[in-house]
């Protein structure tokens, strides 16, 4: 599902016209990048958490060139579904 579909879900659902939830999908986004990037997770009851995952230094290598290279450690978002959202998926 794109977000342009979302977009279109959520519009059908409530009656809202499609430019404003848009524009409010755009500012949820948002604020989940604005908050991981200060190192804050996103907790959403029911449904999951977004959170920051720290990498450590690792080597890898590349087999065609036979060298190693060292990937530094780095942070990376991650999403983290809910029991419950879980749940809802086996079923």
């Amino acid at each position: 599902m794109t977000k342009a579909e979302i977009v279109n879900e959520i519009a059908k659902q409530t009656g809202i016209e499609k430019i404003q939830v848009q524009s409010v999908v755009e500012a949820f986004m948002e604020s989940i990048k604005k908050s991981l990037a200060k190192g804050n997770p996103v907790y959403l009851r029911g449904f999951g958490s977004f959170i920051v995952k720290h990498r450590a230094q690792k080597a890898a290598r590349n087999i065609t060139a036979k060298t190693t290279l060292v990937i530094p450690a780095h942070d990376v978002p991650a999403f983290k579904p809910a029991k419950v959202f879980i749940a809802n998926l086996k079923k």
